[in-house]
């Protein structure tokens, strides 16, 4: 009789402690990517103008999305640096710095005189600041995703951890909102003298406000029993490897599987984002808004739809939801660019939702399925390479590729079918893998034998511990 009131409240504590974690996190990478998804859609819309001028507005633009990847760069330094040291210290320390990082390059930026006024300058300082924020992205996601991941149950890991994930669209909505009321609100002189300054010096207040939050939760209870464990191999004198060196030996093939799990989702992510701005502004010749409008509608329903997706994925497994995403994009691929090529607002709006929708197939269970492939003393490290190194040859080149593909051919048809490719390896790689939904996460995984646990981490709690 007496075990029912206590089983009440400890159940409220757990909830309201996930909840509070995963509230944390979702804000911190709202924030972060709400920076970093800002030079991309400035890149396609007055960078190329501002900082690299040309005669021809795709060359422009081209040089401008050049160093938008050159962020992407530094995404794999910087995830090596924080997984390294948030396999080392902790999850929340590190996430503090970066959330730091990322937003005093954005306010910089905001502050940075054009190439009218500084000449060669300007691209340069523009270029470094980018690189920073690179850097500090680079060590977002694993920090943001493992401390939901490493808190609660393995029984909804997959619905909370894709909160974090609904930062990435809740920041470009964000970001393709501001610069949206702003182009609405101001004339075309206007916005380029220095309306765009405005959603870039936005962000120092926003970072403020997301350190406030960060600084109070709590450290993830599977690295403290893990770093006790470490603790007490130290003191019977066995020395721990660096966590890279024991990724790259031990887990590289899923280090891999994450890449290839990342592959078809990052490229679609910035074909249907990022290039859509381009290519129905300087291709279609609409105006701006006609793009952001569509973009802003389109990552609303994304950011709902994203934690559906994750819940989905704790009934019938990461492998299922994902591969319904990968399937779905290489179709979609041709339609949408048909759909594009009505030049109907309302059609466009339907394409890029459609295409977020099966995105979010792909990205909402991705936080639970890497995390859920390391083990807990190179986890950070391990989905940290894994996700950021998709990010530089999937992510950062897609942009690129597909303005230069529109540029070479005059068409969306080759920008069709490398999206369809994209995902075509995001579906092999992700049938090939295995399952991983439903794993404690306070064990270690045999080595060679996936799927396998070995024996329980050092004083290893509970994975319902808050």
């Amino acid at each position: 009789m007496s075990s029912t009131p206590t089983a009440g409240p400890a159940a409220a504590g757990r909830s309201a402690g996930i909840a509070r974690i995963v509230s944390a996190s979702l804000i911190g990478t709202t924030i972060e990517w709400y920076d970093f998804f800002l030079y991309g859609s400035a890149a396609a819309l007055v960078f190329n103008t501002l900082f690299f001028p040309a005669a021809d507005p795709l060359v422009g633009t081209l040089i401008a999305f050049i160093t938008y990847a050159v962020g992407f760069a530094a995404r794999p330094l910087g995830g090596m640096v924080f997984g390294h040291f948030g396999d080392k210290i902790g999850r929340k320390k590190l996430l503090v710095i970066s959330l730091l990082m990322m937003g005093g390059a954005t306010f910089a930026m905001g502050l940075l005189p054009t190439y009218q006024t500084l000449g060669a300058g300007a691209p340069v300082l523009l270029t470094v600041l980018r690189l920073v924020q690179g850097f500090a992205l680079g060590g977002e996601w694993g920090g943001a995703v493992l401390i939901v991941s490493e808190h609660g149950g393995a029984e909804r890991r997959g619905f909370w951890a894709s909160w974090p994930q609904a930062g990435a669209p809740g920041g470009n909505l964000l970001a393709t909102g501001v610069l949206a009321l702003l182009a609405a609100l101001q004339s075309e002189e206007a916005f380029i003298a220095w309306g765009w300054r405005v959603p870039f010096l936005l962000s120092g207040v926003l970072v403020l406000l997301g350190l406030w939050i960060r600084v109070s939760v709590a450290e993830s209870p599977v690295f403290l029993a893990a770093q006790a464990g470490t603790r007490a191999d130290a003191g019977r004198g066995t020395k721990e490897k660096a966590p890279v060196v024991e990724v790259l030996r031990r887990s590289w093939k899923e280090v891999l599987t994450a890449v290839g799990t990342r592959f078809g989702e990052n490229i679609s992510y910035y074909v249907l984002t990022a290039f859509l701005l381009v290519y129905v502004t300087t291709h279609l010749e609409l105006p701006k808004s006609t793009a952001l409008n569509a973009v802003l509608i389109a990552s609303a329903v994304h950011f709902v739809t994203i934690p559906l997706w994750g819940a989905l994925s704790d009934r019938v497994g990461r492998r299922p939801v994902t591969l319904v995403g990968s399937v779905g994009m290489a179709l979609w691929a041709f339609a949408f660019f048909a759909l594009l090529d009505t030049e109907s607002p309302a059609v466009i709006t339907l394409a890029v939702t459609a295409g977020l929708l099966l995105h979010g197939a792909m990205y909402g269970p991705q936080a639970a399925f890497i995390s859920e492939l390391f083990d807990t003393k190179v986890r950070y490290s391990g989905a940290s390479m894994g996700s950021q190194l998709a990010s530089v040859l999937a992510g950062a080149l897609a942009p690129i590729i597909a303005v230069k593909l529109l540029k070479e051919y005059g068409s969306a048809t080759p920008v069709a079918l490398y999206l369809c490719l994209a995902a075509i390896i995001t579906t092999v790689t992700v049938a090939l893998a295995r399952e991983t939904r439903g794993r404690d996460l306070t064990t270690t995984m045999a080595v060679g034998s996936p799927g396998q646990v070995r024996r329980p981490s050092p004083t290893a709690v509970g994975e319902d511990t808050v």
